[in-house]
């Protein structure tokens, strides 16, 4: 009896061995912990324009960004990623996000409801020297504007608005160009949206209404007539889109 107990241990012993070498036994699936995520933009409750972009800034550098692109989904919009350096992750939509719509980013297990706004565009035709502004509901309004003379053309594409300054100082210096070069300027502006971060803004420019509308004389900027550009500030939001083109 107690010989057969021994071999029924053995047996057993031996097919358990049996099992794990060959990889028949039950193996424990551990889950990956989620990124650790510092913020989400646009933030929770905000309101933006339909061209506006999802940042997402991880708390530490991320090594796997495929993985990091996959946890995060904007509803069931399709859009692209591009990456700022090591932690800071943007998704741009496809086309525009949809108009007056309520919208939730989900970043593994953490997200941000936002809205956008009712869909106002801008188009900034070079050749015709105008700034046309499309307000849902309220029809277009053609403004004379001035942008980029030759050398220093506005640059053509659609940028959403990055941020909004009811006054601000304009530098040469921040573009390359010393004060003391015929170029230069050190201006006090005023009803600026920025478009890009190397410094193209849409703004006021009451020192170029002769030429508005006629010819582009400005360092790159989208120059309007005061009154107008007191209208666009008070009507766009962060995030709608600028077209530039010829």
């Amino acid at each position: 009896m107690r010989n057969t107990i021994r071999h029924l241990f053995l047996a057993l012993v031996i097919a358990t061995l049996a099992a794990v070498t060959s990889g028949t036994a039950a193996a424990v699936t551990v889950a990956p912990r989620p990124l650790p995520v510092q913020s989400i933009s646009p933030a929770g409750g905000a309101l933006v324009g339909i061209a506006h972009p999802v940042t997402v800034r991880f708390a530490a550098p991320v090594a796997d960004r495929a993985r990091a692109e996959r946890s995060v989904s904007v509803g069931d919009l399709n859009g692209t990623f591009s990456w700022h350096g090591d932690s800071e992750l943007v998704w741009q939509p496809t086309g525009f996000l949809p108009a007056d719509t309520p919208l939730t980013v989900t970043v593994g297990n953490v997200h941000s409801d936002f809205r956008t706004n009712g869909g106002t565009t801008a188009d900034a035709d070079m050749s015709a020297h105008t700034f046309t502004v499309n307000v849902p509901g309220e029809g277009s309004r053609v403004i004379p504007a001035s942008m980029g003379k030759p050398g220093r053309e506005t640059p053509v594409g659609t940028f959403p608005v990055i941020e909004k300054d009811r006054s601000i100082t304009f530098d040469s210096r921040t573009i390359g160009i010393p004060l003391s070069d015929p170029e230069g300027y050190l201006l006090d502006g005023e009803y600026a949206e920025r478009l890009t971060w190397g410094g193209v803004f849409v703004h006021s420019a009451p020192w170029s209404v002769d030429s508005q509308g006629y010819e582009n004389v400005s360092h790159g900027c989208i120059n309007l007539p005061p009154d107008d550009a007191a209208w666009y500030y008070d009507n766009v939001s962060v995030g709608d889109p600028v077209t530039v083109h010829w």
